[in-house]
């Protein structure tokens, strides 16, 4: 078994031992008496207890009073004790020393303490003005133990959260033992047969309920310090707890007023179309009066209604699935040339009376259906075809007749664009911020289409499910132009 040497410690004996030997032949060239020698001996010691505690003190008591009784007390150069008054003063000289370096040795333990307690003031000051720096409760738990670790010096902090069973740690993962030990805290069981792994554990408690548990290593903190750590993170976890369960409430409300405003939106619109095809389905049944003309028109009108009540249904169907996150990406290699190809030919009928041109990286002749030499890439082609249409489609309602529409791909580093642009009348400023939420419908548009507000919301839910964004923006000189983008994948994904 290999000691340990402090070489601190055996440096204040060697200086000890030091200062006895040189106080006493100074003493010694001075001639001084005994009351004189006896005297700065005793300051000697006192001095030494005050600053290297009443062990060293005790020691130096004993090489001063050697020097004492062997130089000062007769008869001299002798360690024998004549008389009463050397026994007096030598059983003084003992007394006052041990008495005093009691003294000196308490007064400089409170002073430690004192300079101890006014550091971690200090320290849980800091980490209080810390944690008041992150406005995410759920971030700040996640960095309090880096937080505690840094501010007190410590080893390690594991924090667990008993309500969703979650370690946080500043020092990677936390061990199997003090997992156990801090689980077994939480649950009211005894943790005692668990090993710790120098950890010491504490539960976190709010009121009488656990919230979690906190450990840490090595085990230096007061017991104060302890209990005003552990009372500052079972306040911050319970907030988190509280904010997480605020906000599922919130987010449960809002999907419900989502619904609501679903349900009422759609009950207006598709009553709308149904209206007008049982009015002209009446009028076609009766007859009466009615010429070629007539008829013509009448049968328009229920092809038109129920396109549009087919086009309802649709985004409805298609919200739904978005809303109940059964929406999945899958990917296969396709072309983007092929890809906005399909979208134009499936467009065909709403974009007759557009002019519609596709350009694909650095294509010199738009829409021969040439595909620059970037090859294939891996994407969704069901899910970006659904962008694709609808952006159409809203191109085709929001623009006149004659309209020019471009349709462009392009490659970046790391993302693979999409763009559609047009030379109509553009987007007012006041709805670009809010186009793309639910059931809205821009203020210069709403009376010239109807809709029920849900389409860009749908596009944009797309393009988020396949990892991507989208964003909207006016063409300077009139026109608006929709850009989105999806991660760029050249290689089957599970080989890369």
């Amino acid at each position: 078994m290999r000691l340990r040497v402090d070489s601190g410690q055996i440096l204040r004996w060697f200086l000890a031992t030091a200062a006895a030997m040189l106080t006493t032949i100074l003493l010694v060239w001075l001639r001084a008496n005994s009351t004189t020698a006896g005297m700065v001996f005793l300051v000697l010691v006192v001095w030494s207890a005050s600053q290297a505690g009443i062990v060293l003190s005790l020691y130096m008591a004993a090489l001063c009073a050697l020097s004492f009784d062997y130089w000062f007390l007769p008869p001299v150069h002798t360690l024998q004790l004549v008389g009463a008054q050397a026994w007096v003063a030598m059983f003084s000289f003992a007394i006052g020393s041990v008495v005093v370096s009691r003294l000196a040795e308490r007064a400089r333990r409170q002073a430690l303490e004192a300079e101890q307690r006014q550091t971690d003031v200090g320290r849980l000051y800091s980490l209080s003005q810390e944690m008041m720096l992150f406005e995410d409760a759920d971030q700040l738990i996640r960095n309090l133990p880096g937080l505690i670790d840094r501010i007190f010096a410590l080893e390690g902090v594991i924090l667990y959260e008993s309500d969703y069973d979650r370690f946080y740690s500043s020092t990677g993962d936390a061990p199997t033992g003090v997992r156990a030990h801090m689980e077994a805290l939480t649950e009211g069981l005894s943790p005692t047969l668990v090993p710790l792994a120098g950890y010491h554990a504490t539960p976190l408690l709010l009121g009488m309920r656990p919230v979690g548990a906190l450990a840490w290593r090595p085990d230096k903190l007061s017991r104060e310090v302890s209990a005003a750590i552990s009372a500052q993170v079972s306040i911050a976890v319970a907030r988190s707890i509280a904010i997480e369960n605020t906000a599922r409430v919130e987010a449960a409300r809002e999907g419900e007023r989502l619904r609501t405003a679903l349900i009422d939106s759609l009950t207006h619109e598709l009553r709308t179309p149904l209206t007008s095809i049982r009015a002209a389905s009446t009028t076609l049944v009766e007859g009466e009066g009615l010429d070629e003309a007539a008829r013509a028109d009448m049968a328009r009108i229920i092809d038109e209604e129920s396109a549009r009540l087919d086009l309802l249904i649709g985004e409805a169907v298609e919200m739904a699935e978005i809303d109940a996150n059964v929406v999945k990406v899958k990917m296969s290699p396709q072309d983007p040339h092929s890809l906005l190809d399909q979208a134009v030919e499936e467009s065909r009928k709403i974009l007759a009376s557009h002019k519609v041109s596709i350009v694909v990286e650095d294509e010199n002749s738009p829409g021969s259906g040439e595909s620059a030499s970037g090859g294939s890439v891996w994407i969704d082609p069901h899910l970006l075809g659904r962008v694709l249409r609808h952006l159409l489609e809203n191109v085709a309602a929001y623009t006149p007749p004659g309209s020019r529409v471009k349709l462009s791909s392009t490659r970046t580093d790391d993302r693979l664009e999409f763009c559609v642009e047009d030379n109509g009348p553009g987007i007012d400023p006041l709805d670009l911020p809010l186009i793309f939420e639910k059931f809205y419908r821009g203020k210069r548009t709403s009376g010239q289409r109807k809709g029920s507000g849900m389409g860009l919301a749908i596009i944009r839910a797309i393009v988020n499910v396949h990892g991507g964004g989208i964003e909207a923006t006016n063409v300077p000189g009139g026109g608006a132009r929709f850009r989105f983008w999806v991660p760029l994948i050249d290689r089957e994904p599970s080989r890369q």
